[in-house]
């Protein structure tokens, strides 16, 4: 998939015009991209819609005009858009009484996701269980994140299973603290497919 360049961002005076639009088209894209795995997870499948969307949004709200500081945007962003033979996703902790909880309350309640970047996160294509590879930095041994960065490297015969409507697709989190699964949807999975394709 085709990294994003600086000639395809929109200044922030062109952006203004087209960004209700561009965002209607975000969010309808991402309603077939993310998947929630039990009450406290979430993973959205970024693709170069997407990651082009949170480039404009950041640079919109930081007001970035510099070149430079632009191209650190990218450079940074432009690790969310899979390359071949990989699908790349945007893992959430989602804690639904996180407004009522102490600041206390809520470290506590994330920090039990400890070690959910150590193969507890699983693309299960048919008969192929696929670990995902997390971006690293996204927790110590103090503190958890409630965001992580992850790919799945994914070899012919997933490929195949993504495509194959007979076969069980689903993902899965097998933590000790937290266990869930979620079937893939026919229309995730196409556009699955349509990112290992490239497009």
């Amino acid at each position: 998939m085709k990294k994003i360049a600086l000639s395809d961002l929109s200044n922030l005076y062109e952006y203004e015009k087209v960004r209700d639009e561009m965002r209607a088209h975000v969010i309808a894209l991402k309603r077939h991209r993310r998947l929630g795995v039990g009450e406290n997870v979430s993973l959205l499948f970024e693709n170069r819609a997407t990651v082009l969307f949170q480039i404009q949004e950041m640079v919109r709200t930081e007001r970035i005009v510099a070149d430079d500081k632009l191209q650190e945007e990218l450079d940074t962003y432009n690790a969310l858009i899979p390359g071949p033979g990989e699908l790349s996703a945007t893992l959430f902790l989602e804690i639904p009484e996180i407004a009522y909880m102490t600041h206390e309350q809520l470290r506590v309640t994330v920090n039990r996701f400890q070690g959910l970047d150590r193969e507890s996160v699983w693309l299960k294509a048919g008969p192929c269980s696929l670990a995902a590879e997390f971006e690293g930095g996204g927790s110590n041994e103090e503190k958890m994140a409630g965001v992580h960065y992850l790919k799945f490297t994914v070899p012919p015969q997933a490929r195949a299973a993504l495509a194959d409507r007979g076969q069980r697709v689903q993902l899965v989190v097998d933590h000790p603290n937290y266990r869930a699964e979620a079937h893939v949807p026919p229309p995730m999975r196409a556009e699955l497919l349509a990112d290992l394709a490239g497009d």
